[in-house]
């Protein structure tokens, strides 16, 4: 799944995102602003998504975690991202994260809790940061943690369908989406400690 998602960004950023990037830079907007803007548009839209207003809610967040894409392009384009970007950009990503599916959680609870949504969000929630910790942490140790069939992008996407699917109706459809998230984030997280557990240095014999 994230080889199919990530050659499709791919050719997003060659045909939309790179001229953005450029246009942006030109007219002297930072990738920490862009950074920080896409992170405020995901709040609001999750803000929407907390008050039922699914369609608009998924729209808003899926065109404002486009950013992610955006800022690191600009940074690419720049001539690499600084420490504090990245560190920035990473910081954001989980604000971000929680804000969707705190969100989306408090949607589902007030509604009923329809086929154990809540509880599939907060896996989903729970997981997702394990995620990304694992890799994080997984690089600071000098190992490889860089795997896994639902990374960001994908999770985004998947919460974004169900999103689509409870806005036109359909009840189980947001439920769904975040069972199968919460099942695919187990599994990237025991993929990514499995990868990196591979990729130690072997203990010279004595």
């Amino acid at each position: 799944m994230a080889k199919i998602v990530q050659s499709t960004a791919r050719a997003v950023v060659a045909y939309v995102v790179d001229p953005v990037a450029r246009f942006l830079l030109r007219i002297g907007v930072s990738p920490d602003a862009v950074t920080i803007a896409g992170t405020v548009g995901v709040l609001f839209g999750s803000y929407l998504g907390a008050q039922g207003h699914l369609f608009w809610a998924t729209v808003i967040v899926t065109a404002c975690a486009l950013t992610d894409v955006l800022d690191g392009t600009m940074a690419r384009i720049r001539g690499g991202s600084s420490k504090f970007g990245a560190l920035l950009d990473s910081s954001m990503d989980r604000i971000a994260d929680g804000a969707v599916f705190g969100a989306v959680a408090y949607y589902l609870a007030t509604e009923g809790n329809p086929y154990g949504g809540v509880v599939a969000a907060l896996i989903s929630l729970v997981f997702g940061q394990v995620v990304s910790y694992v890799k994080a942490r997984a690089q600071s140790l000098g190992l490889n943690a860089d795997v896994g069939i639902a990374e960001r992008l994908e999770r985004l996407l998947i919460v974004g369908a169900g999103g689509l699917l409870g806005a036109a109706g359909l009840e189980w459809g947001l439920p769904a989406a975040l069972w199968v998230l919460a099942v695919l984030s187990v599994i990237t997280a025991f993929q990514r400690l499995l990868h990196a557990r591979r990729t130690e240095p072997k203990a010279p014999a004595e």
